[in-house]
């Protein structure tokens, strides 16, 4: 069988086909089998962030505080380099924590692909298991590199340039997690890959992701709330992207893990 760095490899010389009809379809009905399962998980860690978010607020600066003017001096408040940089740090560490929660929602997809059974413990599988390590480095990585390009261009006075950079290094980064829960790579293969992959058919990409962004919205129509029941959809189009690429049959077991078949 062939490994995923085999695949990757002749991927590297040969590029790959990416449909985007059949991408998207596919995404569309995968995500129909886990909407309402994953939106119920997302809107129930949706509400105790906000009561942690609002908790934390409110020891900080007091419940008195809380008013319109308040708001639109955090909005306005420019932070000062140093804080900005510790400011980029500690989301780069959250957004490595949390990183095996969207892997979790990725497995959901797969299970729900195969037609296997999953439940609320599958959201939280990979914080138990091998996986951990590379997801969090891989994340904590691409957090840090977007952090410190910011930090960069707001030290030079050019600001929303960022942005731009951030976006981009999301982007060519997006098959990261799926290239180490069902690739079995290691993080920094896995960023590197990804990068790979997703320059070969970019506008394709682009396009999938796009508009499953746009799909994603949808929920804010008539009641917001809705928008946790469509923003599966998302975690859906990204795993029907790496099922276009990678023929994940034919992906080896744990005993080839980081071994190419060339070896």
């Amino acid at each position: 069988m062939k490994s995923t760095l085999y695949q990757i490899e002749e991927i590297r010389k040969n590029g790959y086909a990416l449909d985007f009809s059949n991408v998207f379809n596919h995404a569309f009905e995968n995500y129909k089998k886990i909407a309402m399962y994953a939106g119920l998980i997302l809107l129930v860690f949706s509400i105790l962030a906000f009561f942690l978010g609002s908790g934390i607020l409110i020891s900080l600066y007091g419940v008195q505080h809380f008013n319109e003017e308040f708001f639109k001096s955090l909005q306005n408040e420019q932070p000062e380099n140093s804080v900005f940089l510790i400011y980029s740090v500690v989301i780069a560490f959250v957004a490595a924590i949390f990183s095996p929660f969207a892997a979790g929602f990725l497995k959901m997809a797969d299970c729900a692909d195969r037609d296997e059974s999953f439940s609320a413990s599958t959201i939280f599988s990979y914080y138990t298991s091998r996986y951990f390590p590379p997801l969090f480095i891989a994340t904590l990585i691409i957090s840090l590199l977007g952090g410190l390009i910011s930090v960069l261009f707001n030290l030079i006075g050019v600001l929303y340039v960022e942005t731009l950079f951030t976006v981009a290094i999301s982007f060519f980064t997006t098959l990261t997690i799926p290239l180490i829960i069902f690739g079995n790579l290691n993080a920094t293969d896995a960023i590197k890959s990804s990068i790979m992959i997703v320059s070969k058919q970019p506008l394709t990409i682009l396009l999938l992701i796009i508009v499953g962004s746009l799909a994603s919205m949808v929920g804010f129509i008539g009641c917001c709330i809705g928008i946790v029941f469509t923003i599966p959809i998302t975690y859906s189009v990204k795993y029907a992207i790496y099922c276009a690429i990678f023929n994940m049959e034919d992906e080896n077991s744990i005993d080839s893990i980081g071994k190419s078949d060339l070896e």
